[in-house]
């Protein structure tokens, strides 16, 4: 996952439960050339960024390069179904441009304050499971072993401890090498095979927001 500009694709929804409030690396390397693939088709429902209204504040999540999101009631974010396509070939080159990568689905999940110094430096700030809380990577949603992606949603003073622990599904076979600006050294580098995406990097993002200084779309 990587970051991108929000476009007209964005739902607002108010969110009823109360939460107290508390990312896939953000490269600058320049993605790998372009060859011609599918035109993109974005099914029915699915959008790439979400506004949650929490009493008085507001939490973005997204948008995401390739990723988009369907709440499954639109009144309940607490569960979101997604879709990840290679746009402009950002995570592999084994497939064409907009091939689909991953299905899958998002858990909403407010991480215990722990007093952990939470990176804010980028507009995505990784965190692996070696360097985060304990607690934090044991809570992760049931089975463990199948949620291994967590991002975070943001307020206007960037990242928050509430985001949602993905799941991916693999809908094809390809090296996950980030269009290949990452080399087997990287640990986002690995073999994806159709189904639940077990080797998907243990990371923990913590999103700034697209409209942080850091704000990007790659």
């Amino acid at each position: 996952m990587a970051a991108r500009h929000p476009n007209i694709n964005t739902i607002s929804v108010v969110f009823p439960v109360f939460l107290v409030l508390v990312s896939i690396f953000c490269s600058g390397c320049p993605g790998p050339k372009k060859e011609k693939g599918t035109s993109l088709k974005i099914p029915r429902g699915y959008v790439d960024q979400l506004d949650i209204q929490l009493k008085d504040r507001v939490l973005g999540f997204g948008p995401f390069v390739g990723y988009y999101f369907k709440p499954e009631n639109p009144e309940d974010l607490t569960r979101l179904s997604f879709v990840c396509f290679n746009e402009d070939r950002f995570y592999t080159r084994d497939l064409p441009e907009n091939t689909l990568l991953f299905e899958g689905d998002a858990v909403l999940t407010q991480l215990t304050d722990t007093g952990f110094d939470v990176p804010t430096q980028n507009r995505i700030n990784p965190v692996f499971f070696e360097e985060a809380p304990r607690k934090w990577v044991n809570d992760r949603p049931r089975p463990r072993d199948e949620y291994l992606h967590f991002h975070s949603c943001y307020d206007g003073l960037g990242p928050v401890l509430a985001g949602y622990w993905i799941r991916h599904q693999g809908n094809a076979s390809f090296t996950y090498d980030m269009g290949g600006r990452m080399g087997p050294d990287s640990p986002l580098y690995h073999e994806v095979r159709p189904g639940i995406d077990k080797q998907f990097a243990k990371i923990m993002e913590f999103d700034a927001g697209p409209d942080s200084r850091h704000g990007s779309k790659d």
